[in-house]
């Protein structure tokens, strides 16, 4: 049987069984480089070695770190009182809320997971005591949990940058437009969802007055954008040496502005970035190993040339890589899919006349809805761990709130604008 073959084989096999998925990809590699006599030790440390010695992935574990500081230092809770001022009022008003400080709290920490811990923990509790149904609040914040890394700093779309050579500020630029785009769809089904079931909202009057000083309280949480990706296009900082300016602004708001940060919450935040980088390094590396060989074999090439022989239509390709790219979030992380698949589709698309940057941020839609999307669904199993939600009770409501993303997916897929229309307000020529 062909080394390739075996290597395609072994790959899913090792995902049914249940095995990590950086030894799921690792092990696959090693079949092949026995296979063809090419096991070497030495090359598979260098490959590794290599694929994870580059600056930008700094910025990941500076970025987790960043999230997590702003978290201890009390600006998720501020976050979400600004937010309550606003809508907290109206009918489904703290479901509006969840979703909004969801895309707050994503230009802090960059990740679908502290997103959901951070402003579940508060959120949840807080609308099952105003009537809101276990089923509905969860899957709500699983939904809403995914802005976390579309909204920038976005750790997946470091990845692709470096994955592509993309630029990472522009991409960052292109997140806004798909996380509001998709912030939106989850906000139109809540509502519909609302009304619907009766759901009222905080029982305050809007008080103008309680947004002024809401908005005060929350300045220093919503100043954390505006300096990471003003200091990127002014050029006073790399995509990377902002993480690091996130990670001082995070300790100088939470220890002087807010005064609530402790000793043991810089300690936990350290311990998770560094847990968070490892696991991402391991699947970056042994992900690149697999991508090197099936360069080796040509698969990258004869994947582009089979495609632009099947059809000439940019809808028809784009619309086949949704539906491999949402198949591929059902098994695997974000970080592999990215790594293996985007060298392999870009070029694809390319021929095709589709922007690098809008292409970037449609794939990283994708990958996003995978945080939503059983077996791995990171996501749901962070949620159905936070409290008394079972997995059966949370699948259900949250198909809704699958739709309303796919929804949101195929407008950013045949709409360029709605993600390059911050990034040419910027000067981006593409």
């Amino acid at each position: 049987m062909s080394p390739v073959v075996v290597m395609f084989v072994a790959f899913p096999v090792c995902l049914a069984l249940g095995i990590p998925i950086a030894w799921s990809i690792g092990i696959p590699v090693a079949i092949y480089l026995g296979m063809t006599g090419m096991f070497q030790p030495t090359y598979i440390a260098n490959t590794l070695y290599t694929a994870c010695d580059t600056f930008p992935l700094m910025a990941i574990p500076l970025f987790v770190l960043a999230g997590t500081l702003m978290e201890g230092g009390g600006l998720s809770k501020r976050l979400i009182d600004f937010a309550d001022s606003i809508c907290g009022h109206i009918t489904g008003g703290l479901a509006v809320i969840t979703v909004i400080t969801c895309m707050f709290f994503g230009a802090l920490s960059g990740s679908a997971a502290a997103t959901v811990v951070a402003i579940g923990s508060i959120m949840v509790p807080y609308m099952r005591k105003m009537g809101y149904s276990k089923g509905f609040s969860y899957a709500l914040i699983t939904a809403s949990g995914c802005l976390g890394v579309l909204i920038p700093p976005s750790i997946p779309l470091v990845l692709y940058g470096i994955a592509t050579n993309a630029s990472i500020g522009n991409l960052f630029l292109g997140g806004f437009g798909s996380g509001f785009a998709v912030g939106g769809a989850l906000i139109i089904v809540a509502l519909i969802i609302c009304h619907k079931r009766g759901y009222k909202g905080n029982g305050m009057k809007f008080s103008f007055r309680r947004v002024l000083i809401t908005f005060k309280n929350a300045l220093g949480a919503l100043m954390v954008p505006i300096i990471i990706l003003g200091g990127i296009y002014g050029g006073i900082f790399t995509p990377t040496e902002a993480a690091g300016v996130a990670c001082i602004y995070g300790l100088f708001a939470g220890i002087f502005l807010y005064k609530e940060l402790t000793f043991k919450k810089i300690v936990d935040g350290l311990i998770n970035s560094v847990s968070t980088n490892a696991q991402i390094l391991v699947i970056v590396g042994t992900a690149t190993c697999l991508a090197r060989m099936m360069t080796v074999e040509n698969i990258p090439r004869l994947i582009s040339e089979t495609v632009q022989n099947a059809t000439d239509s940019k809808f028809v390709v784009l619309l086949l890589i949704n539906v491999v790219l949402l198949i591929a979030g059902c098994v695997m992380d974000a970080s592999p899919v990215i790594t293996i698949l985007a060298p392999i589709l870009y070029p694809i698309v390319a021929a095709y006349g589709v922007d690098p940057i809008h292409f970037g941020v449609m794939f990283i839609t994708n990958t996003t809805i995978g945080y939503i999307t059983p077996p791995v669904g990171l996501n749901i199993f962070v949620a159905v761990g936070m409290g008394d939600c079972s997995l059966r009770e949370l699948i259900r409501p949250l198909a809704p709130f699958f739709i309303a993303m796919v929804a949101a997916l195929m407008l950013i897929t045949y709409c360029p604008d709605v993600v390059l229309f911050i990034p040419r307000l910027c000067g981006y020529g593409g």
